[in-house]
């Protein structure tokens, strides 16, 4: 089974880490990588940066700057896991690095 791991984060605390704490973070995730490549959970990851923007599809579709406008909370990254069971992605999900106001929603891929 494929999960999608999003990390959810505070974009404002983010931004005023100092350059080292940033680096920290960044060192704790490629070390996350590296051991879910050993554990052969691996399929893919990205930190994501720059402007967000939310396309609403239908007539004369409708662009917004993000999810929501009024909140501080950002999608900072994501993994894509291959998982025995929802247990398992559970446990990863819980071993993903901190940072400020970090939550990981673990989303079930369909299988189709």
């Amino acid at each position: 089974m494929r999960f999608l791991f999003l990390i959810h984060g505070d974009a404002s605390a983010d931004a005023a880490l100092s350059a080292e704490e940033r680096r920290a973070i960044v060192d704790e995730h490629l070390a996350y990588g590296s051991m879910l490549r050993e554990r052969g959970a691996y399929v893919l990851g990205e930190a994501l940066a720059g402007e967000r923007a939310v396309v609403r599809p239908g007539d004369g579709p409708l662009v917004t700057d993000g999810p929501f406008v009024e909140t501080k909370e950002a999608v900072g990254g994501f993994y894509v896991v291959e998982c025995a069971s929802r247990e398992e992605a559970l446990e990863l999900a819980g071993r993903v690095p901190s940072s400020p106001g970090a939550v990981v929603e673990v989303l079930p891929i369909a299988d189709v």
